[in-house]
């Protein structure tokens, strides 16, 4: 996979683009105005250039990548001639439906359509296309530049090829595909952060600990990227929020079927 397009270039999606340029694709990010698709510019420069400071990368791979990436609002122009597109649009079935449902219209017969969805269902989203067996989650963590692994999520309709070469691709620019294979609300990683989350803000309601002492056990002794509380600050409450509700909504039925996600049978 070559050329990738990135619909949705807010919280995560300037962070995928970025992975996915770094990593040796060529990619469009695609938004509703050249404004977000301007902000999404600075964000990924703003990353790149602390990434060479830092010295993880030199400043010709800085160059590199953002040579790599071209922006539009056009549909069409993202998608000529794509191997992959990537939606990255707020957390909501309905829109993401639609986008999809574009996506297959646009997109030529051989590209793969991913979602990055944290908790909706790919079969659902595959069913809004006339391309099933080319539809599956690809699962970025958040921040895509920082976190190690990408949830590969199987609907009940795409085809392992697909599966197969999402993985690759995963590899490809350094990240650990973790294959899901039963499409269950929140996958693996959101069904138990949904719970650490839960768990962490009711302790520091009750008062028995500061954010502050979350996060430093959790970064420093649990081996996360970020604390839960530098997490919330970073993704913004509101979406917090709907990712909490959505996930603990579906923890139920989760949980009788997390078995079957490692299944493959």
């Amino acid at each position: 996979m070559k050329k990738v397009a990135v619909i949705g270039c807010g919280v995560m999606g300037h962070g995928i683009a970025q992975v996915l340029a770094m990593g040796g694709c060529q990619v469009f990010m695609l938004d509703v105005n050249e404004e977000a698709l301007r902000r999404a510019l600075e964000k990924i420069k703003w990353s790149l250039n602390k990434l060479a400071i830092k010295g993880s990368i030199k400043q010709e791979d800085v160059n590199r990548t953002l040579a790599s990436i071209a922006t539009t609002t056009r549909y069409e122009r993202a998608l000529e001639e794509t191997d992959l597109a990537i939606e990255a649009v707020p957390e909501d079935l309905a829109l993401k439906r639609e986008v999809f449902a574009k996506l297959d219209m646009v997109a030529p017969p051989h590209t793969i359509l991913a979602s990055n969805t944290s908790t909706l269902s790919i079969t659902e989203l595959g069913r809004a296309t006339r391309r099933p067996q080319k539809v599956a989650g690809m699962h970025f963590l958040n921040p895509p530049q920082l976190t190690s692994v990408i949830e590969v999520v199987k609907g009940e309709e795409t085809s392992w090829d697909t599966i197969e070469m999402l993985a690759n691709l995963a590899k490809k620019i350094g990240k650990i595909p973790v294959i899901v294979r039963k499409d269950v609300r929140g996958f693996i990683v959101n069904r138990i952060l949904g719970a650490v989350f839960n768990e962490v803000f009711w302790t520091f309601y009750r008062g028995e600990v500061t954010k502050e002492e979350v996060d430093a056990s959790l970064k420093y002794k649990g081996g996360f990227i970020t604390g839960l509380f530098e997490m919330a600050d970073y993704i913004g409450l509101g979406m917090l929020y709907t990712f909490l509700k959505t996930s603990m909504k579906h923890m139920a039925n989760a949980l009788n079927s997390a078995h079957k996600s490692l299944n493959p049978y």
